[in-house]
């Protein structure tokens, strides 16, 4: 175990010896001095990130290549139901104005933990079916299914325990509530995401984004001076220091199974403070594929990753470039959606201006960059 410390923050790197333990075990050994008690009010005080992501789940199984970090001050909360936005609706699809700080969907390593594990860091996937209910006027929760033992309660549950569950398994909500992911935005991306409603709807939803015909433009803020062009390289998931990255030239045919195309199309470059002595740029991009961290890994190996960006600061052989913008998480925001109805054949287009975080970034950040 390696670790590194500020006023602010420690930092540390698990090693073999802590595969399998949770998360408060781990914690409990390596702060010095630390009570269990203290150790749980951590996690629950929101002081706790795994891997760059808040946890608050004291039970969460860790392994050697996470990274736990604590934070003196409590982070922000995580996103509940109440700041989820609709920009459209109908009964085959949904189109969500996704807020930064929430997972997409459920890992597939979790998707057999309990409710109780659920609520303490819902996904957009389970925090999307109680805005859905209101919408259509709906019962939430729904009652169970017949034959399940609707109305028994356990005498011996506290008052809390008893009531409703406001996350619950996606998957085992009736068909009106339930929804599909057919694409991802990461955690801490914020934009527009589109959900099926339907398995036919899934399906083809899947097929217009696999012949890339659902149209996904990107603002992304970086460092430095980045011209229109079109990036294209073969993506693999780890470029020889367990990060994501792109093959130095084309694939061979034994390599081709584990890499995949990527391209992206830089559409607009603008200078954000075109007098500044440290220049930064906003920048129109266009996903022709869509793989994971795309934008993020093609920006970042041209020399200019996007502000904020925790991963791709560091290159493959070890560079890193500094960032000194100081933005409250990586700048990069799902700012356009355009396709056509699967069904109705109706021409949508959605957009989606920037979330209030990074508007209140982007004029501090020129407001320095000016002074």
């Amino acid at each position: 175990m390696n670790s590194s410390k500020n006023k602010q923050s420690i930092v540390y790197h698990l090693r073999q010896e802590h595969d399998g333990q949770t998360l408060a075990a781990v914690l409990k050994e390596l702060a010095e001095d630390a009570s269990w008690g203290q150790v749980k009010k951590w996690i629950q005080r929101r002081q706790i990130q795994v891997n760059g992501n808040l946890c608050l789940d004291e039970a969460r199984r860790v392994s050697s290549k996470d990274v736990v970090k604590w934070f003196a001050q409590s982070l922000s909360k995580p996103i509940e139901v109440a700041d989820i936005r609709i920009a459209h609706l109908d009964d085959y699809l949904v189109v969500v104005e996704k807020p930064a700080g929430v997972t997409s969907v459920r890992h597939f390593h979790e998707q057999r933990i309990s409710t109780r594990r659920r609520q303490l860091q819902p996904t957009l996937e389970e925090l999307l079916p109680p805005v859905l209910a209101k919408m259509q006027r709906l019962r939430w929760p729904p009652l169970p299914p017949v034959g399940m033992n609707r109305g028994k309660r356990n005498t011996n549950q506290s008052r809390n325990e008893r009531k409703p569950s406001h996350v619950q398994n996606s998957k085992k909500l009736p068909p009106e509530l339930q929804i599909f992911p057919v694409h991802r935005l990461d955690r801490d991306t914020s934009g527009l995401m589109l959900f099926a409603r339907t398995h036919a709807a899934e399906q083809k939803l899947v097929g217009m984004f696999r012949r890339h015909t659902v149209r996904r433009q990107y603002q992304a803020f970086c460092k430095g001076t980045v011209d229109p062009q079109q990036i294209r390289t073969w993506l693999i998931r780890d470029r020889g220091d367990g990060v994501r990255g792109s093959l130095d030239q084309d694939p061979s045919a034994e390599e081709q199974g584990a890499a995949l195309e990527a391209i992206t199309h830089i559409l607009a470059s603008e200078p954000i403070v075109p007098k500044s002595n440290q220049a930064y740029s906003q920048l129109t991009c266009r996903l022709e594929t869509g793989r994971t961290h795309q934008i993020r890994i093609h920006l970042a190996e041209l020399g200019h990753p996007i502000c904020g960006d925790k991963i791709y600061h560091k290159l493959a052989d070890g560079q890193v470039i500094e960032d000194a913008s100081q933005a409250p998480r990586h700048a990069l925001h799902s700012h356009l959606l355009e396709f056509t109805h699967p069904f109705s054949g109706e021409h949508l287009r959605f957009e989606m201006p920037l979330p209030a975080d990074l508007k209140q970034w982007l004029k501090r950040l020129q407001s320095d960059q000016q002074s």
